[in-house]
């Protein structure tokens, strides 16, 4: 297999799932709409818990998430997303209609890039060609794709980028690295992770508006912590 392949699939998939949402998106009733949009809230906030009963250490996972936020704050990563979007959305929004193209970008970019399969998946890719976890990733997140644009609009579209951006530089980094994490490494990321996934499930339900974007170092922090702990023989 060529390295790259699982990413360029799931790229497609979402575009497609996309598409197919836009075109139902006008025949789906507004009340629909959000029943089956606080629908999604729920599916992801169960499987962010899911996720994060993942962590073999609650202690790693909480200093995983502080300095990671930090970071982030400090990067105003989440500012950046939100930024795009609005410029993505002022350049192609008609007159009247209500945005909600920078909603959607930062949403599903989060739930396509964040988890065990996005980062599985493109180590599996880059080190041995083997895209049978991205091309099980790619059906799910193409139907998803077709909730999330019926409902939330264009924006998804762009999330395919995202997922072109993500992917593509984790298997390229694994393919030139021969990188790998270990169990426990995997299982504290996935556990970070699913905090993020959580703080999604929020913002869909309208519960509670957070800055999800910042939290994205934690995932870089969880593993490499984790390997030093074990390196010390702290964890």
């Amino acid at each position: 297999m060529i390295p790259g392949l699982g990413t360029a699939i799931n790229t497609g998939s979402v575009l497609a799932g996309a598409a197919i949402g836009l075109s139902l998106g006008r025949v789906i009733p507004a009340s629909l709409q959000q029943t089956i949009r606080a629908g999604l809230g729920l599916f992801v906030a169960v499987y962010g818990i899911q996720m994060t009963f993942k962590t073999h250490n609650p202690l790693i996972l909480l200093v995983s998430l502080l300095v990671g936020v930090g970071i982030g704050e400090l990067l105003h990563l989440d500012d950046g997303m939100q930024a795009l979007g609005r410029w993505a959305e002022r350049r192609t929004r008609r007159d009247g209609e209500p945005g909600r193209v920078s909603l959607a970008f930062v949403t599903t970019s989060l739930l396509f890039c964040v988890g065990p399969l996005t980062i599985l998946g493109s180590f599996l890719d880059g080190t041995r060609g083997d895209v049978t976890v991205l091309a099980i990733k790619s059906v799910l997140d193409g139907f998803s794709s077709i909730i999330y644009a019926a409902t939330l609009g264009w924006g998804v579209v762009l999330s395919a980028v995202s997922v072109l951006l993500v992917q593509g530089s984790l298997t390229l980094i694994a393919f030139l690295a021969h990188a790998g994490l270990s169990e426990l490494e995997t299982a504290e990321l996935t556990a970070a992770g699913g905090i993020i996934v959580l703080g999604i499930a929020l913002g869909l339900l309208d519960l509670k508006a957070i800055k999800v974007a910042n939290f994205l170092p934690a995932l870089v922090v969880a593993p490499l912590l984790t390997a030093s702990l074990h390196a010390v023989g702290a964890a």
